[in-house]
């Protein structure tokens, strides 16, 4: 399966997500999100068929929601173990945290962050790969330390992940 082109703009690095009218950080947790949760997901407004990538049975999706308010989904991610790695397919913040109007700030970090922590659960030291649009390359490099493997796919190693983990899952 190949994974499609990750788009996501990194606004910022923060420790959990912040508040952008105070700069307050608060705490999130991940859920796995699963088909009975369609309903629920697409009472949202996004830019990918999430439903498509819930009913995929090689990925998993997980949603990034506020420390004991899991009703309000501040980002979506997809990702899966090929062979060995943890590929993300997707990743998207929600309509509210994007643009000059947005809510929160580290949104789409966060969700790179957890990538790298479920790849060291999942014993492989926290690497990912994806493929960014290939207008975003140096943006991914520059702000999470990512490498080029070839043209425009990627990976976060093990370095850069524990920087990720310890920033977003420090609270």
């Amino acid at each position: 399966m190949r994974s499609r082109s990750i788009s996501e703009t990194i606004d910022k690095l923060t420790n959990s997500i912040e508040i952008v009218a105070t700069g307050k950080s608060v705490p999130t947790e991940f859920y796995r999100v699963h088909i009975k949760d369609i309903p629920h997901i697409n009472q949202f407004t996004w830019d990918f068929d999430w439903d498509k990538e819930i009913r995929n049975k090689t990925n998993e999706v997980y949603k990034l929601c506020i420390k004991g308010n899991p009703e309000i989904i501040q980002g979506l991610i997809a990702l899966r173990n090929e062979m060995g790695i943890v590929v993300v397919d997707l990743v998207e913040s929600a309509k509210f945290n994007r643009g000059k109007h947005k809510i929160y700030n580290g949104v789409a970090g966060n969700l790179f962050a957890f990538g790298c922590f479920f790849s060291k659960k999942e014993g492989f030291y926290g690497i990912i790969a994806f493929t960014a649009k290939t207008a975003l390359v140096q943006h991914y490099i520059s702000v999470l330390g990512a490498k080029v493997i070839y043209s425009n796919r990627m990976r976060i190693e093990p370095a850069e992940a524990e920087i990720l983990i310890s920033k977003y899952f420090s609270l």
